[in-house]
């Protein structure tokens, strides 16, 4: 099943801002014209009620205040009104059109879908009483409650290049609640946290993995680490059902971090976690996208998603009139084909160096883990 409605392009910072609804509006016209598009379905926006299952009432009060034109002294203190996270005219329901879909995601799922493509939302920065990094509300954690409360132990894993920050502090001392986040180290990207010493508190303790990984990180490096953490850590926690995080800002083109991944490592990762979804948690999934701010590189990657999720063949070529219309839109030239070309960047010479560092960050992530069973 995949969910998606056109008005999840309301949510719309401006046209400067990267987190831009083009990206939705270029993904969408390429399965179209790939002819692969099939009608999806279209989820309800979200309550204010359900909102409040995650987020504080004082949260809610003002980004509605705000959403209408209101003053309102005190927004940046709950994160808005930031150039990160501007306000603008109908937030609160653009932001709930967003939830609704992941949660209609959570929903499908209970009543026995078994793989579910959320085409938006992974506003994972968003906190209990403040918004964040782009994201007003947090799509995931209200879908991961709407399935804990349901009694089902839910494993979050999130590869945007950014910390899952938001989900991992909302489940924070959930034991129902396992967040995986691999990520550009804190270190030198936003949000500065998802560190390995991140581990839970109270009965979440041993539940919140992080794995922070190194500025220039490559496809094999990552893929490595990847495949040796989360299978291993989906097999302890046994969950019911995965949730991911599908950013494509891990991409070598994102201007916004300094991972190297192309297009081939995250087909290889979008295969994975569906093998792993069948092998740990019965099959069921829920992904959402997320971040990803080269739109030549997001656009591809999600259309990467898309297909390996309904199984269907990759083309190589991208079809010519798609790539004249948007190259005349947006004015510069786009990649012609669905991957990525071979070599596409000079060699990284510190490669070797930052390889062992991201093994030796996973070593000291699992023996802390360990002692904790993860049970």
């Amino acid at each position: 099943m995949v969910i998606y409605r056109d008005e999840y392009r309301l949510y719309n910072f401006g046209p400067d801002h990267p987190f831009s609804p083009v990206r939705l509006e270029m993904l969408t016209s390429l399965l179209q014209a790939l002819g692969v598009w099939r009608t999806p379905h279209l989820p309800p926006e979200a309550t204010r009620e359900e909102v409040l299952a995650v987020h504080s009432e004082r949260l809610v009060k003002r980004v509605e205040a705000a959403s209408l034109g209101e003053r309102v002294p005190d927004l940046e203190h709950y994160g808005l009104g930031t150039g990160d996270t501007p306000v603008f005219p109908g937030m609160d329901r653009a932001a709930r059109i967003l939830v609704g879909g992941t949660l209609e995601g959570a929903r499908r799922i209970l009543s026995g879908e078994k793989r579910v493509l959320q085409l938006g939302g992974g506003l994972h920065h968003a906190q209990y009483d403040r918004a964040s990094g782009f994201c007003v509300y947090n799509d995931l954690s209200v879908a991961i409650r709407h399935l804990t409360r349901a009694g089902l132990r839910v494993a979050y894993l999130d590869i945007d290049v950014h910390h899952g920050d938001g989900v991992q502090w909302i489940h924070y001392e959930e034991k129902e609640v396992l967040t995986l986040s691999l990520h550009e180290s804190g270190r030198y990207l936003f949000p500065g946290t998802g560190h390995v010493h991140e581990l839970g508190r109270g009965e979440g303790v041993g539940k919140k993995l992080n794995l922070p990984l190194e500025p220039f990180t490559e496809d094999g490096s990552y893929v490595e680490v990847f495949e040796a953490l989360v299978p291993w850590a989906l097999r302890a926690f046994r969950p019911d059902v995965l949730v991911v995080q599908a950013g494509a800002d891990a991409h070598y083109l994102d201007p916004l971090a300094d991972l190297l991944l192309t297009t081939r490592a995250y087909e290889r990762l979008f295969r994975l976690i569906l093998e792993y979804a069948e092998a740990y948690a019965g099959g069921r999934v829920l992904f959402t996208l997320g971040g990803g701010y080269s739109l030549d590189g997001a656009v591809r990657v999600w259309a990467i998603l898309y297909h390996v999720f309904h199984g269907l063949p990759l083309p190589e070529r991208l079809p010519e009139g798609w790539l004249r219309a948007w190259e005349g839109r947006l004015g510069r030239s786009l990649t012609p084909t669905l991957h990525d070309p071979e070599d596409p960047y000079p060699e990284i010479p510190r490669r070797p160096e930052i390889e062992k560092r991201n093994r030796l960050t996973l070593s000291r992530l699992t023996e802390l883990v360990s002692s904790y069973l993860l049970d």
